[in-house]
């Protein structure tokens, strides 16, 4: 065989490798920055595990781990980040919200509060490695493992957890599984706060703050009536948001098995921050696992019969 035919032959193989790289979903990791996952090229998701304490503006921007969502281009963030200003020059609203994130801002450990949620006094949620990435035409899973420090460098919590990201259709943009298991690692652990200021949580990005009144956040229901401030046990939360001169609706949905009985929905500003918030016991060496389902589509949000049926296939799978 001649050196031409061989470069030939090895130029092909190696596109069809590109090709089949290519379809579906991939990861592409800046190391020690952030993780991206593309759909047929196109970014979804980006998970932020940067840590860099080198100096206070950094250690602002990277105390602790958080997911974004790219919109239907993959070019603009649909999500909120610190975006590299400081809390004290207030050009960013609320920047601790930060895309999709979990916190709690009176964490009991060892007889004292830690806030998971600002990250006060040197309390951070830090990457530690990833324990599996694998992605293939139909979803991607990834699965991190996170320690929450208390302000001595103590884990008070083991975090592994799963992201599952589906094949973009039926009307979604993203739709993926939010997996946790929070291990109380060195002792018990008690998971407390108040509605604004704790549990899983989604955050748009800050253009829906800052934009007209037409593109502020809007909430539904299951049910006609509910106050959110008021109802526990709500299967389900949606918003409606616009960004970017076009509209995004967002359904947040909790597992049935997690901590619901008093649970409440925090589902009411105007700039859409809005998630679960519960309180919760772990015992030393005890586990508690969460799941939920976060489903974003381009335009109005659907019916409440629609996002039932969404709700209904997330419970049963």
């Amino acid at each position: 065989m001649s050196r031409i035919k061989l470069v030939v032959i090895l130029l092909a193989i190696g596109l069809m490798g590109n090709a089949v790289l290519g379809a579906g979903f991939s990861w592409k990791d800046t190391k020690g920055k952030y993780l991206d996952l593309l759909y047929d090229g196109r970014k979804i998701t980006r998970y932020m595990y940067d840590y860099d304490e080198s100096n206070e503006q950094r250690a602002f921007e990277t105390y602790k781990v958080f997911h974004h969502v790219f919109d239907e281009k993959g070019e603009n963030l649909l999500t909120n980040g610190p975006d590299g200003e400081n809390p004290y020059t207030k050009e960013v609203l609320y920047p601790h919200h930060r895309g999709i994130f979990i916190g709690f801002n009176k964490l009991q450990f060892e007889g004292k509060s830690y806030d998971t949620w600002h990250m006060t006094n040197g309390v951070r949620q830090v990457h530690q490695k990833f324990i599996e990435k694998r992605a293939d035409a139909e979803k991607a899973v990834s699965t991190a493992l996170i320690h929450w420090k208390n302000g001595d460098g103590k884990v008070m919590v083991e975090e592994k957890r799963t992201m599952t990201v589906y094949k973009p259709g039926n009307g979604a943009i993203v739709m993926l599984d939010f997996e946790t298991e929070l291990k109380a690692l060195n002792g018990e652990v008690y998971l407390d706060g108040d509605p604004e200021h704790a549990g899983f949580q989604y955050r748009p990005s800050d253009g829906v703050a800052k934009g007209p009144d037409e593109g502020k956040a809007k909430y539904l229901f299951h049910k006609e009536g509910i106050d959110p401030r008021k109802d526990k046990d709500l299967p389900w939360a949606a918003l409606e948001y616009g960004l970017h001169g076009k509209k995004y609706s967002v359904q947040y949905m909790s597992d049935p098995a997690n901590p619901n009985a008093d649970a409440v929905y925090s589902a009411y500003r105007d700039y859409g921050r809005f998630g679960e918030f519960f309180k919760h016991t772990i015992g030393a060496e005890q586990t508690l696992k969460l799941r939920y389902r976060i489903r974003i589509s381009e335009g109005s949000l659907p019916d409440r019969e629609s996002l039932a049926k969404q709700y209904s296939v997330f419970t049963t799978n």
